[in-house]
């Protein structure tokens, strides 16, 4: 039976499971949305709460106890100037889990865990990459277009040669 036995393992000893939370945990507040296992997702989810409610409090205490739990700076930074502003009226459930479908090898099954409210951000991400991606295949197209007049312009040069 397992009653009284809260938190999930994960398959680890205790510095592992501890180091892959404070790791995960940092990736959701740096990057609003993780994908990860359905077990992880659910293990994770109380620790990135307790980081939101110490951002909310905002005080040079929570602010160290955040900083000792985060793995970097910038996500301590982030929390406190970025994601914890996000939920000033709310009270709990900043995260949702989004079952995306089995991993591909062992067949875990696969989820998104997101903070509420950055859909903007997420989109504002997107878009960016998006059009990262459709300069880079102008310059690419560009390049092969010059290739192409450069190949030409030497065969007829060769002709004249002949």
């Amino acid at each position: 039976m397992r009653h009284r036995n809260a938190g999930f393992k994960l398959g680890r000893n205790t510095s592992h499971r501890r180091a892959l939370l404070r790791n995960l945990a940092t990736s959701v507040i740096q990057e609003d949305r993780v994908q990860t296992t359905i077990a992880k997702a659910k293990a994770v989810r109380p620790h990135v709460e307790k980081m939101i409610t110490l951002g909310k409090k905002g005080d040079l205490n929570a602010r160290r106890q955040a900083h000792a739990f985060l793995a970097t700076d910038d996500a301590v930074k982030r929390l406190f100037d970025v994601v914890a502003p996000r939920y000033g009226d709310r009270n709990g459930g900043y995260l949702r889990i989004v079952r995306t479908g089995f991993q591909q090898g062992d067949g875990a099954e696969k989820a998104f865990i997101e903070l509420l409210g950055a859909e903007k951000q997420l989109e504002v991400k997107r878009q960016k990459r998006a059009d990262l991606k459709a300069k880079k295949r102008a310059e690419l197209e560009k390049q092969i277009e010059e290739q192409k007049k450069q190949e030409e312009t030497e065969g007829q040069g060769g002709e004249e040669a002949a």
